[in-house]
């Protein structure tokens, strides 16, 4: 897996512009979750039955085997910090699945490698020679990144003691392709040919390659299968195992996991799968024939000589619809007949509108292709830039010295920049001549810049940044911080980008206090720098202005719905609902504002239509629609030949940033998987393991026959309320839109919303008053699953835990995990309907134990 955290770097170099603005806007600090003197795992958001290990970064599950007893969970773990780094295999172990017994490092990171993602065999007739037939070696295969080149290759290290050490096979790598996106191997025993198979990633070309071995050390490869399905991001972690399907011993089917990053059904990672045939050396997944998207109206195709009555602002769009691709940029395809809408007139650099006449609101969905820039609209940003708010500036960094600030280190020079420094991109969005910048002689310098004392006496603190995105609470910072009496009260980062755009800090409760800004850049890795500028007090909040690529829909003056490219010059299907707007005088609006990589924008064939279209990412399957399951991968060896899966219950868009310390990162509850079919098609269907009832305590609370129309309502049973919980329902349609349960809800209205959707058939969960959101602008929104009712009614399994929710639809067929980081006080249960009625038919709700006891 893992070279995402070093080849990541140099990707968001290219494409700086992918961070949304709206991370700027930067708020008071979420609460730390740990102080010295709390017991582990006792913190506030410490889960109380998922793994964490007990300090510093996790990520991806590896080498998961059961073994004399015993479920092995290794994981990526940073050794040295709570931010990714130093990547080396963790481990426990576990009997059940729910309760973990943390163990020593397992293989560890050294001076010439990291020790990435893989897998771990029981090598029972000891092919490898590493043991004897009677004590047969735990075999771990693994990706070693190479600290000097980046190259990535195959490697073994063995155990003879139930995995407690380790020893690097003296022959490794065992497979080398001289490549640096070749990574996380998963080898199983396939006793048809009494041979080792290893499914591994070719992550950037989205391919999944296949080799076999009869020792594990010596490899032929099989095939390859790939590009397919969701190709929005890189490929990682795959696995390959068999199944029945709907139980049947004689109907096996074969499912491939390809985890992908960013790309995910919910934006970000996101674990896809695909069904198909295994024949010994090549998968063939089942064909799901061509897409024919919704038949409708089409109101705009750009097939003509000119935009019509559409009008153009700026040069990005050029004076007519593009044949394809214009100068300079890569092969354009996926649009509709010979032209499209192509923002990318002059490269890059250049911005421009291209805005549809007013139209009535007669349809319910519009349906369009759209491609270029992954850079999507943020509310709260302005198209132009203006002055600079009236107000008192602290700092502007013009004077060609830092006056009486003082600095450590050495990132920030004697003197403000005057601009861009060597070998760095492009640095734009500053006020005047000069800047902090801290890029001098790269991103390997560290060092801070402190302003002399100021009182607080107007309303706002603004100022520009960009540069690295390294939060306060990650290991190593960049960071400019408000410190008031020593301690850091507010904080805001860059967005890995070197456009500076405004941010803003609300600080009306500190007035009249003597305060500090403090710039820190204390990272030497990629995007280990920041910029900064125009530090200033005002009574005026400053508005970040827009850097987004994206087709909007405007109503009254607002954009309402958004929609934005891949980063990738493929067109593809998008939808807009309408049915909200009904009857009022819209405008279709596609904005290019951003100058950096992927700014640019794709649009074509805006059609009006009764059904929505679905885009690839929404076409393919996922093993989880939320936003935190990712490099999901299963267990060998397991008795009875169960299936059982477990993923990082987290995302790359906000991983490192998460609010929990000392420990950042945990695991999915373990699950059961199976095929079934479902309206016809072979789906993967995933149900907690069963062990996690064993943490029900005695007693649970209960509610049954509770109808609600058009409101939210607490359960009564003071039992129900809870920050651990284990909750079965079942509903009954009636008339209601949405309607289900809101859990964790309490201080300043914090909700976790879980409902079910009858228009759209979706089950949901609204995370966006759920606590702690303002560290990443990706983290608050809606996740949604596909999910039929069955028989008119809809059975939820939910489990709740400290800082997540899973959410289990129907028999196992909708899952969607998210983190959530509330109060701790916020512990009550609703059930909710909203524009109609439903029927709670039953709900049990269990309090959980905690798995550390």
């Amino acid at each position: 897996m893992t070279s995402r955290r070093v080849s990541r770097h140099a990707r968001v170099r290219m494409t700086a512009a992918v961070a949304t603005v709206c991370a700027l806007s930067a708020t008071p600090l979420a609460p730390r979750a740990a102080a010295a003197d709390i017991p582990p795992y006792t913190e506030t958001y410490r889960p109380q039955f998922h793994f964490t290990p007990e300090k510093n970064w996790m990520n991806d599950p590896n080498g998961l085997v059961y073994h004399q007893g015993e479920y092995h969970l290794f994981y990526q773990y940073n050794p040295n910090g709570n931010s990714w780094g130093d990547m080396s295999w963790g481990h426990a172990v576990s009997k059940d699945l729910v309760h973990w017994t943390e163990l020593p490092l397992a293989l560890s990171h050294d001076d010439s490698e990291m020790v990435f993602s893989g897998s771990a065999v029981v090598d029972r007739d000891n092919t490898t020679g590493f043991g004897t037939k009677r004590n047969p070696p735990m075999v771990a295969v693994y990706t070693s990144h190479d600290k000097d080149t980046g190259v990535q290759a195959q490697s073994l290290a063995y155990s003879t003691d139930r995995g407690r050490t380790w020893t690097k096979y003296s022959g490794n790598p065992v497979i080398d392709i001289g490549s640096k996106d070749f990574r996380d191997p998963k080898v199983q025993w396939y006793a048809p040919t009494r041979s080792w198979l290893m499914t591994v990633s070719l992550s950037a070309e989205h391919k999944v390659r296949f080799y076999s071995s009869k020792n594990l050390k010596d490899w032929t490869q099989l095939s390859e299968f790939g590009p397919s399905g969701a190709t929005g991001g890189v490929w990682e972690c795959p696995d390959l195992f068999p199944l029945a399907v709907d139980g049947d011993p004689d109907n096996i089917k074969w499912v491939l996991v390809v985890n992908i990053n960013p790309g995910g059904i919910a934006g970000g990672s996101a674990a896809q799968y695909f069904v198909g045939d295994f024949d010994g050396e090549k998968f063939t997944a089942e064909d799901k024939g061509t897409y024919t998207p919704p038949a409708g109206t089409v109101v705009q195709d750009f097939e003509g000589t000119d935009f019509g009555s559409w009008t153009s602002t700026g040069t990005a769009f050029g004076r007519s619809p593009a044949a394809g691709a214009v100068e300079g940029q890569g092969t354009v395809d996926g649009f509709d007949g010979k032209g499209l809408a192509n923002s990318f007139h002059s490269g890059d650099g250049a911005t421009g509108t291209l805005t549809s006449p007013p139209f009535t609101v007669d349809s319910k969905y519009l349906n369009f292709k759209v491609g270029g820039g992954r850079h999507p609209h943020v509310a709260g940003t302005v198209m132009e830039p203006g002055p600079p708010p009236a107000g008192t500036v602290l700092a502007d960094f013009e004077g060609g010295t830092y006056g009486d600030w003082t600095t450590t280190g050495d990132a920030f020079g004697t003197a403000p920049a005057t601009g861009t420094l060597p070998g760095q991109q492009e640095v734009s969005g500053f006020q005047g001549g000069g800047l902090v910048n801290s890029f001098l002689n790269g991103d390997s310098t560290t060092g801070t810049l402190t302003s002399p004392e100021f009182t607080l006496d107007k309303a706002y603190v603004n100022f520009l940044v960009g540069g690295g995105h390294h939060p306060v609470g990650s290991d190593h910072p960049t960071a400019v911080e408000l410190l008031v009496d020593g301690q850091v009260v507010r904080s805001t980062t860059g967005q890995d980008g070197e456009a500076l755009n405004w941010a803003s800090w609300d600080v009306k409760d500190l007035a009249g206090k003597q305060a500090q800004i403090k710039i820190v850049d204390d990272n030497s890795g990629g995007w280990g720098h920041l910029n900064v500028d125009h530090i200033m007090l005002s009574d005026t909040q400053a508005q970040p202005v827009s850097q987004e690529t994206s087709v909007n829909l405007v109503v009254d003056g607002k954009v309402v719905r958004s929609a934005t490219g891949s980063n990738s010059e493929t067109l593809d299907w998008a939808s807009f609902d309408m049915r909200p707007y009904a009857g009022k005088e819209a405008r279709i609006q596609l904005v290019d504002l951003n100058t950096a990589g992927w700014g640019h924008l794709l649009a074509d064939r805006f059609t009006t239509a009764e059904t929505p279209a679905k885009s690839v990412v929404q076409r393919a399957d996922w093993a989880d629609y939320g936003k935190d399951y990712y490099a999901a991968v299963s267990w060998e060896n397991t008795p009875g030949g169960k299936r059982y899966m477990i993923g990082w219950m987290n995302n790359w868009d906000y991983g490192g940033a998460v609010p929990t310390s000392p420990w950042r990162g945990a695991q999915s509850i373990p699950r059961e998987m199976s095929l079934r079919t479902v309206d016809g098609r072979t789906r993967l269907i995933s149900r907690p393991v069963k062990s996690v009832a064993s943490l029900r305590r005695p007693y649970p609370a209960s509610a049954s026959g509770i109808t609600v129309r058009n409101t939210s309502r607490a359960l009564t049973d003071p039992a129900a309320r809870g920050k651990a919980l284990d909750i079965e329902a079942t509903f009954s349609l009636k008339d209601a839109d949405r309607f289900g349960l809101k859990v964790r809800t309490g201080a300043g209205g914090e909700e976790t919303v879980i409902g079910y959707d009858t228009t759209t058939q979706e089950l949901y969960v609204d995370r966006t008053r759920s606590g702690a959101v303002d560290f990443n602008s990706t983290f608050p929104g809606v996740q949604t699953a596909p999910l039929k009712a069955g028989n008119g009614k809809v059975k939820l399994r939910i489990l709740v835990d400290w800082s997540s929710v899973e959410v289990f639809g129907g028999n196992g067929e909708a899952a969607i995990t998210d983190q959530i980081f509330p109060d701790p006080a916020s512990q009550g249960v609703e059930v909710f309907a909203e524009n109609g009625s439903a029927k709670l038919d039953e709900a049990v709700i269990w309090h959980v134990d905690s798995a550390h006891k």
